[in-house]
C-alpha cells in the first residue's frame, strides 16, 4: 500500500467510527429518555443501566454498520472531489480503479469485523439486553398460541409427536393433549390426556390419561389418573420467542435450525432469515462503499451537500429494499436466499452502472 491508500483508508475509517459515535449517542440519549421512567419505576442501579447500555451500544452498532459506511463514504470522497484532491489523483496517472483500492480494503475489513462480531460476539451480549428488556421494561409474557404441533424425537423407525391444545407458562401446564408414536404412516401408540404438567429434567406429568397400543390386530387400551413420562421438551420451548435469533451465535442459530426443522416448526424460516442476514451484510457494505465512492467522486456545481443529500437518499433507498426484501421473505412467496439476497443483488447493479458513468 502507498500513501495515498494510506490516506484514504484512514479517512474513511476515521470517519465511519465519528458517524457511528454520533448517531449512538443520539440514539441512546432519545433511547434513555423514553426509558427512563421504567428505570425510576423498577428503582435500578445505576450500574445496572450502564450494563444494559455496554450491550444495547454494539447492537445498534451493528444494525447501523452499513448505512454508516455508505455516509462515512460519501462524506470523504464528497470532501476530496470538493478539494480537487481526485482531480490531482486521476491526473498523476493514477485509474479511478487503482484509487478505489483503499475502499474496498476498508469495506473488507469493516464487513468481516462485523460479521464477527454479529455471529459471535454481540448474541452473547444481546442475552442480557433481551433478558434486562423482558424483565424491566416490558409486559409480563403470556404464551397465546393455540393448537401446538411439535416433533418431540425420532428413534429407529419411529417418530414421537406431541399436540397441545395451550400451554400455560405461568404455571407450566398444558391442556388437552396427545402424544403420538407414529411408524411411517402407521399409529403405533397414541396417548391422549387432560392435562400435562411440568415437574423435573424433562419429566411431564400425565393427568386424566388413556393410553391406546396397537399391536397386530389387537388394540390395548389403558388409563389412569397421573402417569410421569420422559419427553425432550421443556418450558423453554414455549418460552418468549421474541427476538430469540439475536441471542444466538451462529454455531446455535444451526443448532436450532435443524432442532426445529425436525420438529417441523411454522418459525423456523426466521431464524434463517437471520442467519443469510448475517452471511449477507458483509457483502452490503462492499456494495454501499462501492456506490458511495462512485456517486460522490465527482465534483458538482451543487457542492458537497447535494451529494451528501443524494447518498442518504439512496441509503434510504437499500433500507425500504432490505425491508421489503424481508416481509417477503418471512411471507414466504420467494426463495428465502433470493428474497434476502435481492437487495444486494439490485443494488450491485447500480453500483456498476454508476461506477461507469464516472470520469476516468
Amino acid at each position: 500500500m502507498k500513501k495515498l491508500d494510506w490516506y484514504i483508508l484512514k479517512k474513511i475509517l476515521v470517519t465511519f467510527v465519528f458517524v457511528v459515535g454520533i448517531l449512538e449517542l443520539i440514539i441512546c440519549v432519545i433511547d434513555f429518555t423514553e426509558k427512563n421512567d421504567d428505570f425510576i419505576k423498577n428503582e435500578l442501579s445505576s450500574a445496572l443501566i450502564w450494563d444494559y447500555y455496554l450491550t444495547f451500544i454494539p447492537y445498534i452498532a451493528s444494525l447501523l454498520t452499513p448505512i454508516t459506511v455508505f455516509i462515512a463514504t460519501v462524506f470523504v470522497t464528497a470532501s476530496m472531489a470538493a478539494k480537487t484532491e481526485i482531480v490531482a489523483i486521476l491526473a498523476s496517472g493514477i485509474s479511478f480503479r487503482r484509487m478505489l483500492v483503499p475502499y474496498v480494503i476498508a469495506a473488507v475489513l469493516i464487513g468481516s469485523s462485523s460479521f464477527y462480531l454479529n455471529s459471535f460476539v454481540i448474541p452473547e451480549a444481546n442475552k442480557f439486553r433481551l433478558e434486562f428488556e423482558l424483565k424491566y421494561l416490558k409486559d409480563p409474557f403470556y404464551n397465546t398460541d393455540k393448537h401446538i404441533h411439535i416433533k418431540i424425537s425420532e428413534r429407529d423407525s419411529l417418530e414421537d409427536y406431541i399436540y397441545m391444545y395451550r400451554y400455560d407458562v405461568r404455571r407450566d401446564v398444558g391442556s388437552s393433549v396427545t402424544l403420538e408414536t407414529v411408524k411411517g404412516t402407521q399409529l403405533v401408540e397414541k396417548i391422549t390426556a387432560r392435562q400435562i404438567d411440568w415437574d423435573s429434567a424433562n419429566v411431564w406429568k400425565l393427568k386424566k390419561w388413556q393410553k391406546r397400543e396397537l399391536k397386530e390386530k389387537k388394540e390395548i387400551i389403558t388409563q389412569g389418573d397421573e402417569l410421569d413420562t420422559l419427553l425432550n421438551l421443556s418450558p423453554e420451548d414455549f418460552g418468549n420467542k421474541d427476538r430469540v435469533w439475536e441471542t444466538m451465535t451462529l454455531g446455535e442459530l444451526n443448532e436450532h435450525i435443524k432442532l426445529q426443522t425436525s420438529r417441523g416448526a411454522d418459525d423456523v424460516h426466521i431464524f434463517q432469515i437471520e442467519k443469510y442476514v448475517r452471511y449477507m451484510s458483509p457483502f452490503t457494505v462492499i456494495i454501499l462503499m462501492a456506490i458511495g465512492a462512485t456517486v460522490s467522486a465527482r465534483k458538482t456545481r451543487q457542492g458537497t451537500g447535494f451529494q451528501i443529500a443524494l447518498g442518504f437518499v439512496i441509503a434510504f433507498a437499500f433500507i425500504i429494499a432490505f425491508i421489503l426484501a424481508t416481509a417477503i421473505a418471512e411471507a414466504g412467496t420467494m426463495n428465502t436466499i433470493l428474497a434476502i439476497w435481492m437487495p444486494n443483488i439490485i443494488f450491485a447493479g447500480v453500483a456498476i452502472l454508476l461506477y461507469k458513468t464516472v470520469p476516468r
